[in-house]
């Protein structure tokens, strides 16, 4: 069996930016910001990555996109913190966001591999999801990444599905797509005719489950799915 994956909320989370932040813009640039700022600034600039990662297919999209997130961040920030430097804050921004994997992911994915299915991460992210994975410690679990912004076309369509299948050299009859949204997950992996598994780590998921779907509370639930 072939088992397709998407990251955010399913393979790794991501830590509350707003400490790191703080922290970084005060021994970096001397700037201090209370809590409440720090979050007010990173909801900003996360409600723009959000609508614009598609823009990071390669490098130099993504050291873009990042220069202009970090301009976004400053807007949203008190006075001093508009005077770092674009690339300076662009860099103390990409230091204040830490993924990390979920305590079961590399067990599950070792697991998995070991009864010889084939796995890949399908995910609605840019370039950078390699070096994610890489640091996480997944990227040797894994045998093919798709992304988004790379493809240039975003799940629920089916054809990041696809390109997974046909990176790994099968076809979807067989195969599962786990993930931890209904609207792009869920959808997406029926219209490539993948069988989905939704992750829902924090209970009942916001949007109604199609009947049929198998529901998990994280990815050891996955080995009995992919039995």
């Amino acid at each position: 069996m072939t088992v397709l994956l998407d990251a955010l909320g399913t393979l790794v989370r991501f830590e509350p930016p707003a400490p790191r932040l703080r922290m970084l813009l005060a021994e970096r640039h001397g700037v201090e910001v209370d809590e409440d700022q720090a979050r007010a600034g990173m909801r900003a600039e996360i409600a723009y990555y959000r609508r614009e990662h598609h823009r990071a297919g390669d490098r130099a999209g993504l050291a873009a996109l990042r220069r202009d997130c970090a301009a976004v961040l400053a807007g949203a920030l008190p006075e001093p913190a508009r005077e770092i430097p674009v690339d300076a804050l662009a860099a103390t921004l990409v230091d204040a966001i830490r993924f990390d994997a979920y305590p079961e992911a590399p067990a599950v994915l070792d697991e998995l591999r070991a009864r010889g299915h084939a796995l890949a991460v399908v995910s609605n992210w840019d370039v950078s999801l390699h070096d994610v994975l890489v640091a996480t410690g997944l990227a040797p679990r894994v045998d093919a990444v798709v992304t988004s912004a790379e493809l240039g076309v975003a799940k629920p369509d089916p054809r990041p599905f696809a390109v997974a299948l046909e990176a790994l050299g099968v076809r979807a009859g067989g195969a599962l797509h786990v993930g931890d949204t209904v609207a792009e997950d869920v959808a997406g992996a029926f219209a490539a005719g993948v069988r989905p598994v939704l992750v829902a780590r924090d209970g009942a998921p916001e949007d109604p489950v199609p009947d049929g779907v198998a529901v998990v509370a994280d990815l050891r639930g996955v080995l009995d799915a992919a039995r």
